[in-house]
Formats: structure tokens, C-alpha cells, sequence
């Protein structure tokens, strides 16, 4: 892993930095039917964190799974347009294959393998890279002490705010290019999804590492991300340094919870705005 570009979080990523990962107007169906993203377009510049926002059902989720190559497990694919990782179109590879040249997913919900120790977890994970997996799992324990105090034990006994922390281990062991989270703060704590997020800050600044991030906390993503894209009904309705979607008046009202200049609103209220600008 090289070293982490000087840009600090919000300043939006350089000019000059090139993609890494690139999407370039892809359409997604399920069963050949559901059309769920609708000529999506995104870029994640190398040495960057890049939030991607949005409500539940926008297509977060099924953009992860579209770079990640896991679409055709769930009746899925991308019916058109085109995804190129460090210039490569990867648009038909394998999930294997996609690993195997840097991309890793953590993926919602964390399953880890709960009957697993947390040490046979992160060697599950650097299946791709067994000639390397002692050096990188002294790195993941290196990063991660409390994973090296706790590599004798069960996974599923572990707490939510562990078991997050041995599945962003698991993802390391691939010596991954760039890392795809997906709602890392699920179902945790406010004080464990703070020291998440410092995590995902602390590994980009120390290794340089490229990571997609999606998240409902916006606020806390934002606070670590330099870019960030706001989804709505599989489109991308916004683009922005993270500090500018931060004080969007917009992003403030529907996504960070701050009133817009009426003072505070109802759900109604909102719902209607909502529909009203329609944002397009």
C-alpha cells in the first residue's frame, strides 16, 4: 500500500488523481425485469474515501454488488454501460476475478463465520493471496490489537462493534486496492460507529488505502469522506466534496436531520418537498 494523498477529508478529492474504480452509466436488473440502477455513473479517485448516500431502496447496495461482481448470486446484471477498475473493464469478471485485482467487499450485516475463530476468519479472507497471508495478518493484527487478543475465540460470540471490526480484518487480508463497505455502522452503538469510521480514516491516512463507503449516517460519513454521491431511485442526484454536500441545504434537510429555513417540519411536510423538487 502506497502512501495516503495530503488532502484532508472534505476538501474533495485532487484534479489531477486519477479513478480507480470508474462506473460508467450502468443499468441493473434482477430477474430481467426489475430495473433498479438507471444509467449510473460514479468514480472513485485512487488514495480517497468516497461516500455514497441515500435513502433505503436507492441502490447502494446493488452499486456495491455491481463493482463487486456478486450480482448474478441474486439474479442480477448489468444490462448495460461499462465498469473499469484501475483501467480495466472488469464489467464481465467474476466476483473471484475481482478480487484477486484489488477489490474487496465488506458486506452489510458482516457475516463472519460464527463458528470460525477470529484467526481462521482472516485466513478465510487472504484465500487469494496465500503466499503473503503471515505478513498480512501480522498487519491486521497490528492494526487491529484487539483482533490479535481475541484470535482464539469463536466469531459468533463476538460483540456487533467486534464482529464489524474482524469483517473489515477478513477484507484486509486480500490486500485489497480499494475497499467497499456496506453500512458499516449497522446495528451499532454511536460510540463503536465513531471508532469504525476512525478506522476507515485511520487506514486511509497510514496506507493509502482507496475506500467506497455507503452509509444511512451521513453525517459520520461525510466526516471522514473526501467526495461523496447522493442516490435517490438508482440515479445519482448529487456530486460533491464531502464538505459541500455537508452544508448543502438539501443534504442538511433530508439527510442530516437539520430543519430547512421554515424552522421544523412535519414528515409530511418533508415528504411533499420531497416530491416537490423532485431533485432532477
Amino acid at each position: 500500500m502506497t502512501a495516503a494523498p495530503e488532502a484532508a477529508p472534505g476538501a474533495g478529492p485532487p484534479p489531477a488523481q486519477p479513478a480507480l474504480l470508474s462506473i460508467n452509466n450502468i443499468e441493473v436488473i434482477y430477474d430481467e425485469v426489475i430495473l433498479v440502477l438507471r444509467g449510473l455513473s460514479l468514480e472513485v479517485p485512487k488514495g480517497q474515501i468516497v461516500a455514497l448516500l441515500g435513502s433505503n431502496g436507492a441502490g447502494k447496495s446493488t452499486t456495491l454488488k455491481a463493482a463487486s461482481g456478486l450480482l448474478p448470486s441474486e439474479q442480477g446484471e448489468v444490462s448495460s454501460g461499462r465498469i473499469t477498475f484501475n483501467g480495466e473493464d472488469i464489467t464481465t469478471m467474476d466476483a473471484p476475478q475481482r478480487v484477486r485485482r484489488g477489490l474487496s467487499l465488506c458486506m452489510e450485516g458482516r457475516h463472519v463465520f460464527p463458528h470460525l475463530t477470529v484467526g481462521d476468519n482472516l485466513l478465510a479472507g487472504g484465500y487469494t493471496k496465500a503466499r503473503d497471508s503471515a505478513s498480512t495478518l501480522d498487519f491486521v493484527y497490528e492494526f487491529f490489537p484487539k483482533l490479535a487478543d481475541m484470535r482464539g475465540r469463536t466469531a459468533g460470540f463476538l460483540s456487533g462493534g467486534e464482529q464489524q471490526m474482524l469483517a473489515i480484518g477478513r477484507a484486509l487480508m486480500s490486500q485489497p486496492e480499494l475497499l467497499m463497505l456496506d453500512e458499516p455502522s449497522l446495528g451499532l452503538a454511536p460510540l463503536l460507529v465513531e471508532e469504525i469510521f476512525e478506522t476507515i480514516s485511520r487506514l486511509n491516512a497510514d496506507t493509502g488505502l482507496t475506500v467506497l463507503v455507503i452509509e444511512q449516517n451521513a453525517r459520520t460519513a461525510l466526516s471522514v469522506a473526501h467526495h461523496g454521491y447522493i442516490m435517490e431511485q438508482g440515479r445519482i442526484m448529487l456530486e460533491d466534496s464531502a464538505a459541500a454536500l455537508a452544508d448543502n441545504p438539501d443534504v442538511k434537510e433530508f439527510y442530516l436531520g437539520v430543519g430547512g429555513e421554515s424552522g421544523t417540519r412535519s414528515y409530511r411536510d418533508v415528504k411533499h418537498y420531497r416530491r416537490r423538487k423532485r431533485w432532477l
